[in-house]
């Protein structure tokens, strides 16, 4: 140990960003565990290693008594005061005891603290850095895949995305791009470990953000998003500014900005509809790629009584129910759609006002 080290040490904890002071006292505790390794001794040592010179020096810590029962431990008040008569029962007493040949130990231990220091800067700095990116999504590459899980390289760390976080209509193909929701970064004894999704309904809204800069910078807001992971996904939007339509911003010019999002989700179709404190009006366009013609509300049972056409009731509903279970998500709503027949012929509706005014183009008039 030596001036030459001590600026190593300067230098390491510039590059890796580790407080020298950490590096210093972790090397002295694992001197002073060496020391007692090496010399096979059972004393209380200290070690202190002068931060200019880098001088190393142990000292064997004895409690002042004025009886002796350990020699090891204890050093009497006489021989005490003939080093320092300052010295009183219970104070603790430094005497070196640095072996000239503990200077290899030294090195060696002090290396490989120093190793593991960084190691453990290293870990530190790759968790903080995906901490940071927590809930929010990251493009790696699919490095490797097993049975429960497929691996994603980001550069500084590996990504594990389970079975049941991964799209089943996905193919994930080695050495391919792909972006992923973070959904938790933890601190393990392996270092950082990270958790990844893409089925995650969140996964969607980080989508937009990234194609909508209305979204992105707060002017049109996603107020809720209802998915069916690799099929379908329905979301909710509204616009802050009453001059931004929420829809077209989301949609963009010739769709561009939402095909963005539907390619990155390998073709999973996306449904956008107004988001409307008027739950009537929300749930009519929540029940989107259909039209409704009517909405009555019960609002005790929590039940939204939809009417559409005949043409449209397959539509409304969806295959096996998925667009009518997913409006109803969206909207946090029991929904039930019947035809206009069939309303009129069982009494469904039964107020007229429920009914939404169209012109000849079937376009909403009011």
């Amino acid at each position: 140990m030596n001036a030459d080290f001590m600026q190593a040490l300067d230098t390491i904890s510039k590059e890796k960003g580790i407080d020298k002071e950490i590096l210093i006292v972790a090397v002295e505790t694992a001197l002073a565990t060496a020391y007692r390794k090496n010399f096979g001794t059972s004393q209380n040592v200290e070690v202190v290693i002068d931060k200019e010179s880098g001088l190393i020096n142990i000292y064997a810590k004895k409690t002042v008594v004025n009886k002796v029962e350990s020699d090891i431990l204890e050093i009497s008040l006489e021989n005490a005061q003939k080093l320092n008569p300052k010295y009183q029962e219970g104070d603790i007493v430094n005497i070196e005891i640095t072996p000239r040949e503990f200077g290899r130990v030294a090195a060696q231990t002090a290396k490989q603290v120093v190793m593991q220091k960084i190691r453990e800067a290293e870990r530190d700095i790759v968790y903080n850095e995906y901490l940071s990116k927590e809930r929010d999504i990251v493009t790696g590459i699919i490095q490797r895949r097993t049975k429960t899980a497929v691996f994603i390289n980001f550069g500084k760390i590996e990504a594990m995305l389970p079975t049941n976080e991964q799209v089943k209509t996905e193919d994930y193909q080695m050495n391919k791009r792909i972006k992923v929701y973070i959904l938790e970064v933890k601190q393990t004894t392996k270092g950082p470990q990270v958790s990844v999704s893409r089925t995650h309904p969140e996964l969607v809204k980080r989508l937009f953000e990234q194609e909508v800069p209305e979204i992105y910078d707060g002017t049109v807001e996603i107020k809720n998003i209802a998915r069916d992971p690799g099929s379908r996904t329905k979301i909710a939007v509204y616009s802050k500014d009453k001059d931004v339509d929420a829809l077209g911003a989301c949609v963009g010019q010739n769709s561009h900005r939402v095909n963005a999002v539907v390619h990155e989700l390998h073709g999973e179709k996306i449904d956008i509809a107004l988001w409307n404190k008027d739950i009537r009006e929300f749930v009519r366009t929540a029940i989107t790629p259909a039209v409704g013609l009517a909405v009555e509300l019960d609002v005790e049972a929590k039940l939204a009584r939809v009417v559409v056409s005949e043409a449209q009731l397959s539509l409304a509903i969806g295959k096996e129910g998925q667009n009518v279970r997913l409006a109803a998500k969206l909207t946090g709503w029991k929904i039930d759609i019947k035809s206009e027949k069939m309303a009129e012929e069982t009494g469904y509706i039964k107020n007229k006002e429920s009914y939404f005014n169209y012109n000849a183009n079937n376009d909403k008039e009011e």
